[in-house]
């Protein structure tokens, strides 16, 4: 008899020991998710305002390092250029004005036609600086929101796939799509 006691309250013992770990494993996939940091993409987002690029290198996107550079490098390029050529413009302008005229190439041009050329220039610069602007603006958001979508969880168990599906009325087959999670 008292092996019999001994007996059940080991097994007792080890299942309830087993159950513990059961919950523990539970708990842990379930509520506690391993890998995710919640300032990741806070930090993604930091390292790209402080220097460009560099969110998408803390995030292991290396090939979109060189678009951020190609945009923001086109549209400084772009500026600097336009504004060069508003400020050739602009002072044959005042040059004329004050009866000279300091470039004979732009002889040609009459006084209106400088002051449209020139407000061409300033205007292709401002959206240059706009652009650029708005390039650098857009690394930032794209380092923080691929930070925030590489944390998701997607494995193997998560299914979106195209099904077909006999229809038993009409004898033909249907096509669809299934989400189809396993557990």
């Amino acid at each position: 008899m008292p092996y019999r006691l001994l007996f059940a309250f080991l097994l007792f013992g080890i299942t309830t020991l087993s159950a513990q770990k059961t919950k523990e494993i539970i708990a842990t996939d379930s509520l506690k998710p391993v890998g995710i940091d919640p300032l990741r993409p806070a930090k993604a987002a930091f390292y790209s305002a402080i220097f460009p690029g560099m969110g998408q290198i803390y995030n292991k996107k290396y090939w979109k390092v060189p678009l951020v550079y190609g945009a923001i490098g086109t549209s400084t390029y772009l500026y600097n250029d336009n504004q060069k050529k508003y400020n050739l413009y602009r002072d044959e302008y005042k040059s004329r004005l004050e009866g000279k005229s300091s470039n004979p190439s732009l002889a040609r041009l009459t006084e209106s036609q400088l002051i449209t050329v020139q407000k061409g220039f300033q205007r292709n610069r401002d959206l240059s600086a706009l652009f650029m602007v708005g390039f650098y603006v857009l690394n930032i958001i794209d380092a923080n929101v691929d930070a925030a979508l590489s944390q998701f969880n997607v494995d193997e168990r998560l299914a979106f796939k195209p099904a077909i599906i006999r229809n038993e009325i009409s004898s033909s087959n249907d096509f669809g799509f299934a989400l189809n999670y396993s557990f």
